[in-house]
């Protein structure tokens, strides 16, 4: 009795350390909201009514900007934060905090500039943070071709509701980030359809599906390693 006893405290320790693992950086986000009068609306309810998250005009110099950097094979990446606060994120960049347009952008990923490193994250009409990091996808179903810019935009799409626009420094190539899947070499036009469908957003699934989401993928995951 005392033997099974003692296996199965082992099991809910090794069990407990898994969860934290998994859930790390929605228990972190958590963590951070603590004692906020939105603490549980926002881990239940991210949705903040019919509010524009940034303008036609930010979506035009967007497009414009992407695609002018992938014809020259300048590589970038861009996160769109939605509904969930990329604050952790941000810090770790250099602030910008500047209106965004097409030159801006352009100016940031140019070559050998001290800001072409990392991503740029715009919130609402705004570029507020440069060089930031993001987390890498450990994902088995993504193709092992797949660079750090790539993995870093799917990493931040499996913890927040934020689309990321990725542009390949090797092809030029345009793509994007949501909800953790990739959409590769997309063109002008399904871009901005993308940015217009998370402009017009009204409500979006909190942290809690967000929760459900990183299970599903740890699950899937396990089954990649026994099989």
């Amino acid at each position: 009795m005392d033997t099974i006893l003692r296996l199965a405290e082992k099991l809910f320790n090794i069990g407990l350390v898994a969860l934290v693992v998994i859930f790390q950086p929605e228990l972190r986000n958590a963590l951070e909201n603590i004692g906020g009068k939105t603490f549980l609306g926002d881990f239940f309810n991210t949705g903040r009514g019919e509010i524009e998250k940034f303008s036609d005009k930010t979506i035009d110099e967007l497009v414009r900007a992407c695609f002018a950097m992938g014809r020259v094979k300048t590589g970038a990446l861009i996160v769109m934060e939605d509904e969930i606060n990329l604050g952790e994120y941000i810090r770790t960049g250099i602030d910008v905090d500047a209106i965004l347009t097409s030159q801006l952008l352009i100016n940031i990923f140019e070559k050998n500039t001290p800001l072409h490193d990392g991503a740029v994250i715009v919130r609402g009409n705004r570029v507020v943070s440069a060089t930031c990091y993001l987390p890498l996808s450990d994902s088995l179903s993504l193709s092992k071709d797949l660079g750090t810019r790539h993995r870093a935009a799917v990493g931040v799409s499996e913890v927040s509701d934020s689309l990321t626009i990725i542009v390949s420094e090797e092809t030029g190539s345009v793509s994007t980030a949501y909800k953790g899947q990739i959409e590769h070499d997309i063109d002008a036009d399904h871009l901005r359809t993308q940015l217009k469908l998370l402009q017009n957003r009204h409500r979006e699934p909190g942290k809690f599906e967000l929760i459900k989401r990183r299970f599903k993928n740890g699950k899937e995951a396990s089954k990649n390693l026994h099989k």
